[in-house]
């Protein structure tokens, strides 16, 4: 492949709605400080989770399920949720000191570029954004700062845990030859997650599994599931009532499809145990659709790449592929001779030409712009981990996924599952560990 921007899309990309706190803020923390009296909410291995964070917090969260339409919990379950959040976020930091993780200033700046450039503004215009919204720049620093440490304190912790074998890939085509003549359902799951600790005893086993079976008696004595799961739930979809979306069979673990796949609607299954804890799951739609071919999209794509150095910094080449953008737009040059003239990538001399490409094989960042492109159109600026690009796609087709490709495809689903699960275990052990001491309630 060409240069080094290649990259299995396992790998986790930023996007905005990695900073709940950050981007949702509807005031400012000097704002919300004024109006509250400070003290002492929680400690966290006597590290110490103030009253001012708890409101700036479930504000942000408040303002977050208001912008998206979400179902509304009662002011005493959603304090509950944010301050849990805090309290595990806070044991998540105090992990990545004792392994001295650092996030350097450049990172950010980079990060921050990158959504900008995702979110298809510049960096000037992104920044004006979130300022009209109350957020300092160095608020905006410091929660990204933040988000990117958890993120790389979760690849080395949990996703490190990951593997995927042959036997697992084989296995799992196997299980879908077995599923075949339910390979065209798609099905609508609802959730509730009750992790148990890898390390845990027969009496705390008992005691969740008791928790969950409560919970099934309650849901099908018309308790609403919904309620349930954000009240009990575990897991990042708790806040969405514990919504998994429809989905393929295909996609779902095979522990949920044979338990769920024959029942009717509004069902709700028996408490299941998988390796990550105890699971009770309610069937909330279900689809027959055609059966799909086996078929992937191909992309074909050309790319100007300049990368910053200590002779040319980023800014500086986003400003240059802007002009240059624009000679294009207006018939100056074209694309392929200044792909060709000043392309820092091995497809120059082709005029950036990039051959066809199959999902996947590009980073996110890259990859996500790339599929969002109509055809012959160029992009804005892009930013990736490997420097500042122009994209334009000349042609897309369908074609049939060998086998090579369907292994692939296998494993990245496999090692998606496994890293949730993972992510899931871990920060219940992590949990688990800490010493939480409650102290005085939080208050306006």
């Amino acid at each position: 492949m060409i240069d080094a921007f290649f990259s299995g899309r396992w790998l986790l990309a930023l996007c905005l709605s990695a900073l709940p706190w950050g981007v949702a803020h509807t005031q400012s923390p000097q704002s919300v400080q004024a109006q509250v009296v400070d003290h002492v909410v929680a400690l966290v291995n006597s590290d110490p989770i103030t009253n001012t964070e708890f409101r700036q917090r479930l504000a942000s969260v408040q303002a977050q399920i208001k912008a998206q339409g979400a179902a509304q919990v009662s002011d005493s379950e959603l304090s509950a949720q944010v301050l849990e959040q805090l309290v595990l976020e806070r044991v998540q930091l105090q992990r990545a000191e004792a392994l001295g993780l650092r996030v350097e200033a450049d990172s950010v700046a980079d990060a921050k570029r990158r959504l900008a450039s995702q979110s298809g503004m510049s960096l000037a215009a992104f920044e004006r954004q979130w300022l009209a919204q109350g957020i300092t720049p160095e608020t905006f620093d410091r929660d990204l700062r933040q988000q990117l440490l958890l993120q790389r304190l979760r690849e080395r912790e949990a996703q490190a845990r990951v593997k995927v074998s042959e036997a697992e890939i084989d296995e799992y085509i196997a299980q879908q030859q077995r599923l075949k003549p339910l390979s065209n359902l798609s099905l609508h799951l609802a959730q509730v997650v009750l992790p148990v600790p890898a390390d845990a005893d027969a009496a705390r086993e008992s005691a969740v599994r008791a928790q969950a079976e409560d919970i099934v008696a309650q849901a099908r004595a018309g308790q609403d599931f919904a309620q349930l799961a954000k009240r009990h739930s575990q897991s990042d979809e708790a806040t969405q009532g514990g919504s998994l979306g429809m989905r393929p069979v295909a996609r779902l673990p095979e522990l949920f499809v044979n338990a769920t796949a024959r029942l009717p609607v509004g069902a709700v299954v028996s408490p299941l145990r998988s390796g990550a804890g105890w699971h009770v799951l309610k069937v909330l739609d279900r689809e027959q659709v055609g059966l799909p071919d086996a078929l992937t999209q191909q992309t074909r794509a050309r790319h100007l790449l300049l990368r910053p150095s200590a002779a040319l910094s980023e800014a500086q080449a986003v400003a240059q592929l802007e002009r240059w953008r624009e000679q294009i737009r207006v018939g100056q040059a074209t694309f392929e001779s200044l792909a060709r003239l000043h392309s820092q990538d091995g497809s120059a001399q082709a005029g950036g030409d990039l051959g066809w490409t199959s999902p996947g094989q590009f980073v996110p960042e890259f990859e996500s712009v790339m599929d969002a492109l109509p055809l012959g159109e160029v992009s804005s600026v892009v930013v990736s981990r490997f420097g500042v690009h122009l994209i334009r796609v000349d042609e897309r087709r369908e074609v049939p996924m060998g086998l090579p490709q369907q292994r692939v495809e296998v494993r990245n689903l496999l090692r998606d599952d496994k890293a949730r699960m993972a992510l899931g275990q871990w920060l219940s052990e992590l949990r688990a560990q800490a010493f939480v001491e409650y102290r005085e309630a939080p208050r306006p």
